[in-house]
């Protein structure tokens, strides 16, 4: 069965080669002609992500690279770092206080935080400071550009601190930010089309948090309503927690992707290469196989056209990506179905109910 499934798959992979090919055709990009000052601020910025990677640094940093680099001089790194700071303490003020916080054991105290870091991105949270009565509104999903298609900068977490609003990219960011700040264990995973947060207790056991609906659903929940495939959880595409190099490896995709959609350029090489160091750190990222299946496929069919030597290797290089992925078991998700899976989260908390997570947890 698995085999039939995974000829499927290829089959369908293929088909969309037949259709691209001649889409191509119309393709009046002009090979090669690019402007260099946009690839070498690219290069510098890829250059920063590698270093974060081989010395397994701040998640943070990497993020504020490659967010800054698709709108450079935008982005204001002291009002970046002040407003990761006042989340920071209002997560703190909302564990116990640290005469208490003291008898906490540390997998308790590492619950409460998450828990303080959960409360402050989806509730609206009241504070009293100097006897002063202070509020933090939530951030909310933004249901107008999910994906960022109208404007890119929709995904960004420096645009989320700013509007309020994002997505499960922004808001998933934000929270293992806010959680390295405050020295909390959380682990982002992904979902097709989708990134999420796994959390870990010792008491409750492993236990996902779902930032786009407020919601703690179950692995099953997400397996059987999420597009998950049994050969995509064992492969480890899906569901599986993302190491801190792993998830800075997320970062280099998304600076290829700002890549792809300013320059539209896959032939010069920068995709692949940024694909690479994410497969390094990540070898099943289903994203970063995909894209540089995408572009290899590209690649071939420019190389055919002008009947270049190096078309049938790059062919062979695209088939062996397209393969993996399905082997891997990844599947990709409408939109359509993705919104309304969004939504599913809330309405059907109570069919599969999660493990229960409140404000309180014992010793």
């Amino acid at each position: 069965m698995g085999v039939i499934k995974c000829k499927s798959l290829i089959a369908i992979f293929f088909w969309w080669l037949l259709y691209l090919q001649k889409a191509f055709a119309c393709d009046t990009l002009k090979i090669g002609y690019f402007d260099t000052s946009i690839r070498m601020k690219y290069d510098r910025s890829l250059d920063v992500v590698s270093k974060l990677l081989d010395e397994n640094g701040s998640f943070k940093s990497a993020v504020y690279e490659v967010e800054n680099i698709f709108y450079p001089g935008k982005s204001d790194r002291v009002r970046f770092e002040n407003s990761i700071g006042r989340i920071v303490r209002l997560c703190e003020s909302l564990t116990q206080p640290k005469e208490k916080s003291d008898s906490l054991t540390a997998d308790s105290l590492n619950y409460l935080l998450n828990y303080s870091i959960f409360s402050v991105l989806h509730d609206t949270v009241y504070i009293l400071s100097d006897s002063v009565f202070l509020g933090h509104k939530p951030y909310t999903y933004n249901h107008e550009d999910p994906n960022g298609s109208v404007d890119w900068s929709d995904i960004f977490v420096t645009k989320l601190l700013t509007t309020h609003r994002g997505n499960c990219h922004s808001l998933s960011y934000l929270y293992k930010i806010i959680a390295d700040e405050l020295a909390a264990k959380c682990w982002l995973a992904l979902a097709p089309n989708h990134i999420y947060i796994r959390n870990y207790s010792s008491e409750i056991g492993w236990y996902n948090t779902e930032l786009t609906s407020g919601v703690f659903p179950t692995d099953a929940w997400i397996a059987l309503t999420g597009y998950v495939s049994t050969d995509a959880i064992r492969s480890g595409v899906y569901m599986d927690t993302l190491s801190n190099q792993q998830s800075i490896a997320l970062c280099a995709l998304d600076l290829a992707k700002e890549y792809e959609m300013q320059t539209h350029n896959y032939y010069d090489g920068f995709i692949l290469k940024c694909c690479a160091l994410v497969l390094q750190y990540h070898p099943v990222n289903p994203q970063a196989l995909l894209l540089k299946a995408e572009t290899l496929q590209k690649i071939y069919f420019w190389l055919k056209k002008e009947h270049k030597p190096d078309a049938n290797t790059t062919y062979e290089a695209m088939e062996e990506t397209y393969v993996t992925l399905a082997k891997l078991g990844y599947r990709e998700m409408p939109e359509k179905m993705y919104l309304q899976w969004l939504q599913s989260a809330v309405k059907e908390k109570d069919k599969y109910p999660t493990k229960q997570v409140t404000h309180v947890q014992g010793n």
